[in-house]
């Protein structure tokens, strides 16, 4: 204990105190300093953010470095302060090379400020995914199949950048496809990454296209490398399918005035006629007539 309270005694009073100070205020230079660095430490996130922080710090080691070699004449002082502005230069220039390395086309900027930067993605993860599509959008020309019920095999991701398709199966219509949704992400859920599989559907361009296309192959191995990347699609999947079923829900019906609801597959809707309110004699009497779907005992399950 006693050498370590002569250590911090001789650290605290091993230098005097300051007896008397300076009356003059320091040059303008060192108050500009002091301001560029306040203002540089508010600076944001993102590229923009590290563009402003460097920028206004760089300055601000560069005016300390001027102040220690004209007023204050320490080597010590100008070395630290010019070395900490290289650093901000350098990093300056390192960030203006990323954000002109992650320009992109109009609709791949469009599509990132449509669904990707919503969700906060940033630009260098959207690009790691841009390049996973090797940066190209596709065209589908009007009445041209994507996909052919029982040829196509499911070798890819798509998703509408514009335009809409048509999904049928046996001819007959069961929903549309339109920008910012993905063209196959129900075949794309069903397969696992070594299954292979084949349309079950037929997708047709009612108007011209253009989408991106990812390989199974190739995104897989990206999700291998990102996970954050994996579950990013993974919640862009989940949300696309459940929005496809919705679709399909309003079209299914099973006759005598009954709507088949795919999201309770044991119950069905059924518009009930206007009756008047009877006080119901046990709870359970107005649970059952409070709810919208009931199962009719003459209608069976469409699977049956």
């Amino acid at each position: 204990m006693g050498e370590n309270a002569s250590f911090w005694e001789s650290l605290i009073y091993a230098h005097p105190t300051c007896t008397t100070w300076k009356q003059e205020a320091e040059g303008s230079i060192y108050h500009l300093a002091s301001i560029l660095f306040v203002v540089g430490f508010m600076g944001g996130s993102g590229f923009f953010g590290l563009l402003y922080v460097f920028s206004l710090l760089g300055l601000g080691f560069l005016c300390s470095s001027v102040w220690a070699w004209l007023d204050v004449c320490a080597a010590d002082i100008f070395s630290w302060n010019f070395v900490l502005f290289t650093i901000c230069f350098v990093q300056f220039v390192y960030v203006t090379y990323q954000v002109r390395s992650v320009a992109f086309d109009r609709e791949f900027q469009e599509l990132y400020s449509a669904l990707f930067q919503p969700l906060g993605i940033s630009l260098t993860v959207y690009r790691k995914i841009v390049l996973c599509c090797d940066a190209e959008v596709i065209t589908l020309e009007k009445e041209h199949c994507y996909a052919m019920q029982g040829k196509t095999p499911i070798d890819k991701l798509s998703l509408l950048v514009s335009g809409r398709i048509r999904v049928t199966v046996d001819g007959e219509f069961l929903h549309y496809i339109f920008p910012l949704q993905f063209l196959d992400s129900p075949e794309w859920d069903s397969l696992r990454p070594t299954e292979e599989g084949i349309f079950q559907v037929t997708l047709t361009a009612e108007t011209d296209c253009r989408y991106v296309a990812w390989r199974r192959k190739k995104l897989y191995l990206l999700f291998a490398k990102h996970r954050f990347i994996s579950r990013l699609f993974s919640i862009l999947i989940g949300s696309d399918i459940a929005e496809k079923l919705y679709a399909l829900n309003d079209r299914v019906h099973v006759g005598q005035g009954f709507r088949y609801d795919i999201r309770l597959p044991n119950f069905y809707h059924v518009a009930l006629p206007e009756t008047p309110p009877v006080q119901p004699s046990h709870p359970s009497h107005h649970l059952q007539r409070g709810s919208p779907r009931r199962k009719p005992p003459a209608v069976t399950n469409c699977g049956s």
